[in-house]
Order: structure tokens, then C-alpha cells, then sequence
């Protein structure tokens, strides 16, 4: 019952890892075990992130089921 996150950018340098895998629940939910794991920096960080499971954004309330992946994606700039 797990998912797995991957972080890109400035997520992954806050994480310390570029991949893991964590209990699904609600985007919040996940959101929580995370900065749980990895602290304040990451915390801060994910504020300006958007997360995408299997492609679709999700906010705090949406579910994140287990086997997806969800994306862990900070604004990026130029284009």
C-alpha cells in the first residue's frame, strides 16, 4: 500500500534522495510522512511545489492510491 514519489530539482536536493516509496493516502496525508522523513527544509520547499499523481495534480484533500507515482515538482523557470 504504498506509492512512490519522486522528487525533481530543488525537491530532491531539500529530500536528499530523488526517489522513495511511502504509505498512499491523501495528498496531505503523504505530504505529512514526507516532511516527517526529511524535516522543516523540505517542508519549505514543498510549498511551492506542485504534485502530480500519475500525471494529475492533486491537492491536499485527493487521494494519491497506492501503486501510483506522484511527482514531486518545483516551479521551474525559463521555458
Amino acid at each position: 500500500m504504498t506509492v512512490t514519489v519522486r522528487y525533481f530539482a530543488a525537491a530532491a536536493e531539500a529530500a536528499g534522495v530523488d526517489t522513495e516509496q511511502v504509505d498512499a493516502g491523501t495528498a496531505a496525508e503523504v505530504r505529512a510522512r514526507l516532511v516527517a522523513r526529511h524535516g522543516a527544509g523540505l517542508d519549505h520547499v514543498l510549498d511551492r511545489c506542485a504534485l502530480l499523481a500519475d500525471g494529475t495534480r492533486v491537492e491536499a484533500a485527493d487521494l494519491v492510491p497506492a501503486g501510483a507515482t506522484l511527482d514531486v515538482l518545483p516551479p521551474f523557470a525559463g521555458g
